[in-house]
């Protein structure tokens, strides 16, 4: 084969390769993302699941009616525990927001929930306050993530209660899920059971 012959092979491999699995991200071809390791569009509402929440140890925990969002630390001078319905009941926000997983998909989505700003001035947090976001989960891998200054007191991180106007499904993080602008998708804690205030 010609250097020529070479050159036109390999532009061709890769424009195939890249035609097969642009549908990850651009939706309008999503058909042709064939050798996409996972289809963005399914699964549960709509989009996929890298931990289930059998898998994460979470499923009576997550379904308890006695849950209760807890928010303390040495930064909340006046701890608060939130059931469900207490959460409900608080001011909602909407955001329009993607999953963007390590594992090569994303998937965007709007999510409504209340401020994690809102609930830090509840608990008379700084206004420069970080937080631990813990979640259900007994087992240490992926049950925390951190969030700085900026993205706690960031208008559109949210502790989401639902997704494209349905309440979350339990695998996408039911009761209550973080979720950020400019984290990626292993950031954004499923199973939100406390926020630890520093």
């Amino acid at each position: 084969m010609d250097r020529r012959g070479f050159l036109a092979t390999v532009f061709g491999s890769a424009a195939l390769l890249t035609v097969f699995t642009v549908g990850q991200t651009f939706h309008p071809l999503r058909r042709l993302a064939l050798l996409a390791p996972r289809r963005p569009d399914v699964g549960p509402q709509g989009f996929p699941v890298n931990r289930t929440a059998r898998s994460a140890g979470v499923v009576e925990l997550a379904r308890d009616p006695a849950y209760r969002l807890v928010i303390d630390g040495p930064g909340a001078k006046r701890p608060l525990e939130l059931s469900l319905d207490d959460l409900r009941a608080l001011p909602q926000h909407e955001a329009t927001l993607p999953i963007a997983c390590v594992e090569g998909w994303s998937a965007e989505a709007r999510w409504r929930g209340v401020r994690v700003r809102d609930l830090l001035d509840r608990a008379g947090a700084r206004p420069d306050a970080e937080v631990t976001v813990v979640s259900l989960q007994p087992r240490p891998r992926q049950r925390t993530s951190e969030l700085d200054r900026h993205h706690a007191r960031d208008r559109d991180t949210l502790l989401a209660l639902e997704v494209d106007g349905e309440a979350l499904h339990l695998e996408h993080g039911f009761p209550v899920r973080l979720i950020g602008p400019n984290r990626p998708g292993v950031m954004q804690t499923k199973w939100v059971g406390r926020l630890e205030v520093r």
